[in-house]
């Protein structure tokens, strides 16, 4: 047996790496350097690990940042409409009728406008904001179920007012507020009303403005000067028939306009159907492209450009109702003949077969 001191040795050599591996990896760490050597390697799994920037990459940022933006829409607009909930009055929601949930169920709503103006105009007639005002708008919209219906109420139409007997029924609103109202139009109409809308003057433009402006699509010109006109500070209307672009401003001076220099003979007829074909527009600004680049924007003032006795979750069934349900044409109670009031006055009267058949047809 052999001894082992005479058993050959052998050294163990280690290969380097070709020219072209080590140009392709960079320096070689020393092997006593361990810490050198973890480096490295930390380097080439970081490396190694990198995405690259896919399409699916793409569309999955662009999926959490639109979800971002209509997370933040969203909290601000049911904070919004939270803090503007709380504006109505007790005797108001006590008023009101109840009804199934939107947007599945049919729900009426009366929108109220009141004839007050901003501190600081001068508009003949009207009340500054926060002082009893007569109601300059009195609107009803059906909605839910895919339906919509609209019947606007002349202003200057003789009703009963429980309590107080036969007057104008835009006097509803300035002797007992929108309670007294809503109990109004339910009698004069035979129908139930399950939500109020009080349009706030002071913060519509605003909420116009928010969208970016609304387009109109006129009937026939309207020229005016309200509050004196835009040297005054007011609003000066100088608009043509077909679709016009208007700022807040002029949306709101186009609802308040009660003499049309353009057609002296118009009437609240005409006025109403005005206001119908604003609200119209404004539909049609919510679902635009320009509008969800304003999300937040919009989110925020919208609810502050009214008062109303619904939660941000039923406002927003209530948007979305109105969008199934389609675009109604613009419907008005027609008078018949004229009456005097109490006062003195001259009031407009509506034969029972009008209120008859324009309220089946609106809740139909």
């Amino acid at each position: 047996m052999p001894d082992d001191r005479e058993r050959p040795q052998y050294t163990r050599y280690r290969s380097r790496p070709g020219l072209l591996e080590r140009l392709r990896r960079g320096p070689e760490p020393e092997f006593h350097d361990v810490g050198g050597l973890r480096a490295e390697r930390r380097r080439r799994r970081g490396r190694a690990g990198r995405k690259r920037w896919t399409a699916g990459r793409a569309v999955r940022w662009a999926l959490g940042a639109l979800a971002a933006w209509l997370a933040l829409s969203l909290v601000l607009f049911l904070v919004s409409a939270q803090i503007e909930q709380g504006k109505v009055s007790d005797a108001a929601k006590t008023a009101l009728d109840g009804a199934g949930p939107l947007p599945f169920t049919p729900n009426t709503i009366l929108v109220i406008g009141s004839d007050a103006r901003p501190r600081g105009t001068d508009e003949g007639g009207a009340n500054v904001v926060g002082e009893p005002s007569r109601a300059d708008t009195l609107m009803l919209i059906r909605t839910g179920g895919f339906k919509s219906a609209r019947l606007s109420i002349p202003r200057d139409t003789v009703v009963d007012i429980p309590g107080h007997g036969p007057d104008k029924i835009n006097a509803a609103y300035a002797i007992g507020g929108p309670a007294l109202a809503i109990t109004t139009v339910e009698r004069y109409l035979g129908l139930e009303v399950n939500h109020l809308v009080e349009v706030n003057f002071d913060n519509f433009p605003e909420f116009v403005d928010a969208l970016g402006g609304v387009d109109v699509q006129l009937e026939g010109c309207v020229r005016a000067k309200l509050d004196g006109g835009d040297d005054a500070g007011g609003t000066t209307l100088d608009l043509r028939r077909g679709r016009n672009h208007l700022n807040g401003r002029q949306a709101l001076g186009l609802a308040r306009v009660r003499v049309n220099d353009c057609d002296p003979g118009e009437d609240d007829i005409d006025r109403a159907e005005r206001q119908q074909r604003i609200l119209n527009a404004i539909r049609g600004r919510l679902v635009s492209a320009s509008t969800f680049a304003r999300l937040p924007w919009v989110s925020w003032t919208a609810p502050k450009a009214i008062r109303t006795d619904m939660s941000g979750p039923t406002l927003l069934a209530l948007f979305t109702a109105m969008q199934l349900g389609g675009n109604p044409e613009p419907r008005v109670l027609k008078p018949s003949g004229v009456a005097t009031t109490p006062g003195g006055g001259s009031g407009l009267v509506v034969s029972e077969d009008e209120k008859r058949s324009e309220v089946q047809r609106f809740l139909d």
